[in-house]
């Protein structure tokens, strides 16, 4: 079945569809996990979020919306240097590291040459990345990103819904600026077998729980951790608050629920026992789940403003995570359909549904790590396409002017904006989405308990 629901495309707004899913943990809520329930705006007022014409192009650049181009004219992408990101690019700058840092291994930072629980116990999914989606890496190889300036909102779509870039190949439309600190972001997204660590973990509720105001960025703000910039004031105070310990009942990640299954759409990478789907980027979680593991494994959920850093390359303002390199559809950039059903994984483009489950055994997801050509400019891949990765903040409904819904707060530096909504923002893109999902500024949302076989997640950790 597919559920519609607003999407938000280069900070602005624009209404598009989703192959989504149900579960018991989502019917309460009436959100767009509930399949019985029809998907409703997500505005207080229940009113809709914008028109059939779609976003307005004027917004100011003050407003987080899509500004006016910084360029007298546009170019089709086709027309892009291929050999880099934007014009922006320099060798120095977008060199990738080569060491992988070890993450902390407690709740509240610090450091360890120990391995992340969640690979510590070897094997599928936890030992065996690498290029093409196999080889003899750790599946928790977290690596350094330098802190920076950059702008969140660039790039805005063109009048055939394709981004536009500069004559000379740089960005257009830059608005939103955010200033970042130094992070670690894990390479992959997390693994199927990563996942069934915590799961064992957890042990059916009666096993490990994030301890409360665990899971912050301890490294900013003198250890208060990112700033809050919601503008209404909320409850959640000045700085993040981490974790709630009454939120500890909805962690559940149980067989049924992470099953996710929709008829004629059997695209959960969950398995009960240990199979062939380990390597595989973990679907079906809540926000909630996403959050609770990052903990669990000595880290935190990235920012929206954090993962759109790594995914743009920073100032690089990046046409795509690996550059302007078109990225064709033999999934070597990345893991990406028509979003009208079609699968470019694994063998070109086909229906979606024609590849999964059934005698085939096949899944339109790859194992994380398989678009090789695809790394950003600190290395991180998967960033767009496979999945589609959960972030701390909620979208924010009452940043907005005449044009322009759920905008960006700015200035941001070190930010996070937790409004009282419960609507978090993902970022990426999946299997399913179309190329123009593939920018770095594409901006999508979800209820936090919502689960789909499109939504999986990757930590962050202190540097």
């Amino acid at each position: 079945m597919r559920t519609m629901r607003a999407r938000l495309v280069y900070g602005a707004l624009a209404i598009g569809a989703l192959a989504g899913c149900s579960s018991s943990s989502n019917s309460a809520t009436g959100g767009p996990g509930d399949s019985s329930t029809p998907f409703d705006s997500g505005k207080p007022d229940g009113t809709p979020l914008v028109d059939a014409k779609g976003p307005d192009t004027s917004v100011p650049v003050d407003s987080g919306g899509i500004g006016p181009s910084t360029h007298d004219s546009a170019v089709d992408v086709s027309t892009a240097p291929t050999d880099a990101g934007h014009a922006k690019d320099s060798a120095a700058e977008s060199a990738v590291a080569d060491a992988a840092i070890d993450a902390p291994d407690t709740d509240s930072g610090g450091s360890s040459s120990a391995p992340l629980q969640s690979c510590a116990a070897g094997g599928p999914g936890m030992t065996n990345c690498g290029a093409g989606g196999t080889g003899t890496e750790s599946c928790c190889t977290s690596l350094p990103v330098a802190g920076g300036t950059y702008f969140r909102t660039y790039d805005p779509a063109g009048p055939d819904g394709g981004p536009k870039v500069a004559p000379d190949g740089g960005p257009t439309g830059e608005a939103s600026p955010a200033t970042i600190s130094g992070l670690n972001v894990d390479k992959y997204p997390v693994t199927v077998g990563r996942f069934r660590q915590f799961v064992n973990a957890w042990d059916n509720g009666a096993g490990y729980e994030p301890a409360q105001g665990s899971g912050k960025h301890t490294h900013v703000n003198g250890g208060f951790g990112l700033a809050n910039v919601d503008p209404t004031g909320g409850s959640l105070g000045a700085y993040e608050p981490g974790w709630y310990a009454s939120d500890d009942g909805e962690i559940a990640p149980t067989n049924t629920n992470l099953a996710c299954a929709d008829p004629g759409f059997d695209y959960a990478t969950w398995t009960p026992t240990a199979g062939s789907q380990e390597s595989l980027p973990i679907n079906c979680v809540t926000w909630y789940e996403a959050y609770a593991f990052c903990i669990w494994d000595g880290g935190f959920l990235p920012s929206e403003a954090e993962w759109e850093y790594v995914a743009a390359g920073g100032s690089d303002q990046r046409l795509f995570p690996w550059g302007a390199t078109e990225p064709g559809l033999a999934n070597a950039y990345a893991i990406f359909g028509n979003d009208e059903g079609n699968c470019n994984y694994p063998s070109g483009p086909k229906l979606c549904s024609s590849i999964a489950g059934g005698a085939n055994g096949m899944s339109p997801l790859a194992p994380v790590g398989w678009a090789s050509s695809g790394a950003g400019r600190w290395g991180q891949l998967d960033l767009v396409g496979n999945v589609e990765e959960w972030t701390l903040d909620t979208i924010n409904m009452y940043v907005q002017d005449d044009n322009e819904l759920y905008g960006y707060v700015t200035p941001c530096t070190d930010c996070v904006d937790l409004g009282d909504v419960d609507y978090k923002s993902i970022r990426g893109s999946s299997f399913y989405d179309g190329q123009n999902q593939l920018l770095p500024p594409f901006r999508d949302y979800f209820a936090s308990k919502y689960r789909s076989y499109e939504i999986g997640f990757r930590c962050a950790r202190t540097p």
